[in-house]
Formats: C-alpha cells, structure tokens, sequence
C-alpha cells in the first residue's frame, strides 16, 4: 500500500486543488501533517497556496460559464436580488472580497458568484491568491511557534 507522504509536494498540491473546489477536502490538515513530517516549510506553503489558487481560479471560471437564469431557475432567487448582486459586483471593492476565497464553506462561492458576475479577472486573481497565500503562512507560523506558546 502506498502512504501519502510518497506524493510529496505536487499530491499537496493536487489536494489543495481540489480543496478550492467544491470537494469535501482539507488541504490545512495534510500541510500540518507534512510539515509533523518534517517536509520543508517554505515549500509546502508555496505548493498549497498555488494549488489552492489555481482551484479557487478553476471556480471562479466555472461561475464565469454559468448564467444568471440557473439562479432563478434551480435555487429559486429574484430576478431583484440578482439585479442588486450584479450592482454591487460592478462597484470597485467587489473584486476585493476575493481576498476571503480561503473561507471554508462560502470561499468556493464567493469565487463562483464573482466569476458569473464578471468581475476583473486579474484583481480577483491577485486579491484571492493573497488570502490563500497568507492563510497558509498563518499555518506554518502556527505550527511553527504555536506550540512554543503553549509550554
């Protein structure tokens, strides 16, 4: 049987793919367990954070294919809901809330509705890589100097 470890840095990469998509999957505690394992720090951070990224840039594509009308039509909301959400996805800080894609649970739809609503690609992308990345950071430090605070 083979054990994850043998993956390395692209398997966390890979997890951390698809845990910026809507699969049920925790890409913090396999970057713990590499890091217990003793795998460099720095690298794992950047491999998690650019697969993350790059899944949560994967959604937000996917929400730029979608159509409004699927909102009205499967989860049922007002055409003046959508109408206020289109507004405010067009105002200057919208593209901002892409910095809190790292969000469990609502960070893959805050890529998708900010995908199906257009807004910028390229401040998206650099808002939500900076959330991913700094999440990540926080995890190492923590683990790094979080039990030292505890002793």
């Amino acid at each position: 049987m083979l054990e994850w470890a043998q993956y390395g840095y692209w398997g966390l990469f890979a997890v951390s793919f698809g845990a910026a998509t809507i699969l049920p999957i925790s890409s913090e505690i396999l970057l713990l367990s590499f890091l217990y394992a003793g795998l460099d720090g720095v690298t794992c951070v950047l491999f998690a954070s650019l697969g993350n990224w790059l899944g949560g840039m994967f959604t937000y594509y996917l929400g730029w294919l979608g159509k409004t009308e699927w909102l009205i039509k499967y989860f049922k909301i007002s055409r003046h809901k959508i109408d206020k959400a289109q507004v405010w996805a067009k105002y200057k800080y919208a593209e901002m809330s892409a910095f809190f894609c790292f969000l469990p649970a609502i960070g893959d739809v805050i890529a998708f509705v900010l995908g199906m609503f257009r807004v910028k690609p390229t401040a998206v992308a650099a808002y939500m890589f900076s959330g991913k990345f700094l999440r990540y950071i926080l995890l190492l430090y923590g683990f790094k100097y979080g039990v030292e605070w505890l002793l």
